[in-house]
C-alpha cells in the first residue's frame, strides 16, 4: 500500500466514523421526541447483542477435547457472577476476558 492509498484509508474511515456519531444527532434532534421503535430498540438490542456474544464465545468450544472448554466456562462464570455483584456490564466483561485471555496464555 504506498502513501496516498494509506491516506485515503484513513480518510475514509475517519470519515465513516464521524458519520456514525453525528448521524443519529442530526436524524433525531433534541426539538423533537424519539420515535417508539427507536426507544424500543434502544431497550432490546443491548441483550440481543449478548445473546449473540455468548453464542458467538461458545460456538467452536469442544466438550469431548482438553481443555474441554473450561477457559470459555470460567470466563462466562466470571462475567455473571461480577455482573450479578455489580451490576456493570463494563467492568463484567472486561474481566471475564481478562480471566479467559489469561487462562488461555497461562494455564490451558
Amino acid at each position: 500500500m504506498n502513501t496516498v492509498q494509506m491516506l485515503l484509508t484513513i480518510g475514509a474511515v475517519v470519515l465513516a466514523t464521524a458519520t456514525t456519531r453525528f448521524l443519529p444527532f442530526l436524524i433525531f434532534p433534541a426539538s423533537r421526541p424519539v420515535p417508539a421503535y427507536i426507544r424500543y430498540l434502544g431497550k432490546v438490542l443491548p441483550y440481543a447483542v449478548i445473546g449473540m456474544l455468548v453464542v458467538y464465545c461458545f460456538k467452536n468450544v469442544t466438550v469431548t477435547k482438553a481443555p474441554f472448554g473450561l477457559p470459555e466456562w470460567i470466563g462466562a462464570a466470571v462475567v455473571a457472577g461480577l455482573h450479578l455483584w455489580k451490576k456493570n456490564m463494563l467492568l463484567s466483561i472486561g474481566a471475564g476476558t481478562i480471566i479467559y485471555m489469561l487462562m488461555v496464555q497461562l494455564v490451558f
